[in-house]
């Protein structure tokens, strides 16, 4: 498959359209930024139809594991994604902020040339934690074995950090 796949939306939903594949996650270069490794393959699925109010949308389903780091003991994080999403596509200016007004709706612009893999790396994106982290015995173990390491190679470390200046 290659790194882009562009569609005509409103075409693609009339023609009930269907597109699976996998990518692995660094190569989409915006997630590249929050990932910790190169490790990962995300599947997904885009199906064109029309929801029960005849409207066209596109259902997106991602599954995966992206790599990322841990913001409290910063090692590697693996973050499992089982996303669905239907995403509403307004054909002018006018439906959009018509529909943008309701908060349980997540629309676009319907486009001609619409970037399929950019729209799955723009759902991964929005469904990552703002700040990554393991549960509290997971980064406990990792801190305790880090000061393990250090006080073993240097046993008087840990009375350096206990000495204050008077």
């Amino acid at each position: 498959m290659s790194n882009q796949f562009v569609i005509d939306a409103l075409d693609f939903v009339r023609q009930a359209g269907s597109l699976h594949g996998s990518v692995p996650p660094f190569d989409l270069e915006r997630l590249q930024d929050y990932l910790s490794s190169e490790v990962g393959k995300l599947v997904y699925s885009i199906d064109g139809m029309f929801d029960k109010q005849g409207r066209p949308i596109l259902r997106i389903a991602i599954t995966g594991i992206v790599n990322l780091k841990c913001q409290r003991c910063l090692e590697q994080l693996e973050h499992i994604l089982d996303l669905k999403t239907d995403l509403l596509l307004a054909r002018n200016e006018e439906e959009l902020s018509r529909y943008d007004e309701d908060a349980s709706v997540d629309i676009i612009m319907a486009s001609n040339a619409l970037d399929t893999l950019a729209l799955v790396e723009d759902e991964v994106i929005l469904s990552l934690p703002i700040s990554p982290r393991h549960q509290d015995t997971v980064c406990q173990e990792t801190m305790n074995g880090i000061y393990e390491t250090l006080t073993k190679e240097r046993p008087f470390a840990a009375l350096a950090s206990l000495k204050q200046p008077h």
